[in-house]
């Protein structure tokens, strides 16, 4: 059976020697961490199942270090060690996410009875009010949630662009939410109360898009027994989403150049112009830039969608925003399957934040749904979500076997895999890992890794 991890934080090493030949006593698997901002760097660094962190500390405070820790990964169970005249920095540290305190000097039978609670049920409360808050005012103002610096500038640009009339481009990986960033531009935009068409290029066929775009007479072909309003007209004074638009056919791409430049589109069997007020959203995976160059998609067309161009991060550059967007999923999931889940213990929240998620939101919206659904007790575990492990062997942290690794191994290996998936960019390494600049470059110089 694995040992649970357990970092104990604390900047008087006798102290910390102490806890640590205690506790592994006990039988748990202890690490130390000389001050605070030592003990976030392990915790941004590999998973532990608990943080024992000091409120005393020289450079770093134990506040500061829990705030950290604690925005980092919420469902980490903190336990804080202060002095008996500090009881009001301990009630602090209550407040912003500490699962509970001990006074000192240490009462070690009290000790061993909190961490034994703690680790039973590894299983902690996950979000604290002001997270509450946080989800439910972002999914009030646009349903896109995140906290990352990328996800604010998006949100920024959707705030500039969609009080405008200006057409607009929506790029990003599948599964990155670029429906959701559609929606926030149609919704926020004087045309709110209008309608909001959406309809995918990639799931009609060629002969059938015409006619699910401009419509159709009566008679117009085979089938065609009534005449029928295309999606453009439907749309009219309201906003259209193209998704899938890289799909579309040069012949049909004709087309909607046409209705951009002219205003107006003919339905198919028709021979009468049909005027249309309508702000194309149109949405891709696809490069569209490179297919114009390439001759497979229209420039002038690419031109007429790309007046303002939204490119939305993978989920994999934005770790950050894993722990809202997993639990704002978990909230929606148990309602919809009726279980009381109560949130993810620390080593699952700590297994997807370090995931690459290559099929971005959407594959966290499933993890999470599967989660709710598989799980065993009232917090999804690590154990529920193993499939994400198996699917990312590129992942050395949560491989198996590493019980008989050394941290600085794990350490190594970590650093070296994030400055390769980030393309040897050193500021984004570091910017990934939580780390400083300089610090990373210290790293790799005792790797050999210094160009």
């Amino acid at each position: 059976m694995t040992k649970n991890k357990i970092l104990v934080v604390d900047d008087d090493a006798a102290h910390a020697r102490m806890l640590k030949t205690l506790m592994t006593d006990w039988g748990y698997q202890v690490f130390l961490a000389g001050d605070g901002d030592v003990g976030v760097e392990m915790v941004r660094a590999e998973a532990f199942d608990m943080v024992l962190l000091d409120m005393k500390m020289v450079k770093m405070s134990g506040m500061e270090a829990l705030q950290l820790i604690h925005g980092y990964n919420p469902s980490l169970p903190v336990i804080i060690m202060t002095a008996y005249s500090s009881v009001d920095t301990a009630v602090k540290a209550l407040k912003i996410g500490a699962y509970d305190y001990l006074t000192k000097p240490l009462d070690f039978d009290k000790l061993k009875l909190t961490v034994d609670r703690v680790l039973e049920r590894i299983f902690l409360k996950t979000e604290n009010k002001s997270l509450k808050n946080r989800l439910k005012q972002a999914a009030f103002a646009h349903d896109i949630l995140g906290k990352s610096p990328a996800m604010a500038a998006l949100l920024d640009t959707i705030h500039m662009v969609a009080p405008t009339d200006a057409n607009v481009l929506v790029t990003g990986e599948s599964g990155t939410g670029k429906e959701l960033v559609s929606s926030a531009l149609h919704y926020n935009s004087p045309r709110k109360d209008q309608p909001f068409i959406r309809i995918n290029c990639a799931a009609i066929t060629e002969t059938l898009l015409e006619s699910e775009l401009f419509g159709h007479e009566r008679g117009a072909f085979t089938g065609a027994d009534r005449r029928r309003k295309g999606k453009f007209l439907l749309a009219d004074r309201g906003s259209i989403l193209l998704d899938e638009i890289g799909e579309m056919s040069l012949a049909m791409q004709a087309k909607l150049l046409r209705v951009i430049q002219e205003k107006e589109f003919t339905p198919v069997g028709g021979d009468q112009n049909i005027r249309v007020d309508v702000r194309i959203i149109a949405a891709t995976n696809r490069d569209l830039k490179t297919m114009a160059a390439n001759r497979t998609f229209r420039q002038d067309l690419y031109y007429r969608l790309n007046v303002v161009s939204i490119d939305i991060p993978p989920l994999g550059k934005r770790p950050e925003d894993i722990p809202e967007l997993a639990l704002h999923f978990l909230t929606r999931f148990s309602r919809k399957n009726k279980r009381d889940i109560q949130g993810f213990s620390a080593d699952a929240m700590d297994a997807m934040i370090r995931y690459s998620w290559p099929g971005n939101v959407r594959e966290l919206m499933n993890a999470v749904e599967r989660g709710v659904v598989l799980s065993r007790s009232d917090y999804i575990c690590k154990e529920d979500l193993s499939f994400i492990i198996a699917e990312d062997s590129k992942e050395p942290i949560l491989g198996a076997g590493l019980e008989n690794i050394s941290l600085s191994k794990v350490e190594e290996s970590a650093i070296l895999s994030t400055l390769e998936s980030a393309g040897g960019n050193k500021s984004e390494t570091a910017r990934r890992l939580g780390i400083t600049r300089k610090t990373l470059l210290n790293k790799l110089k005792q790797y050999g890794q210094e160009n």
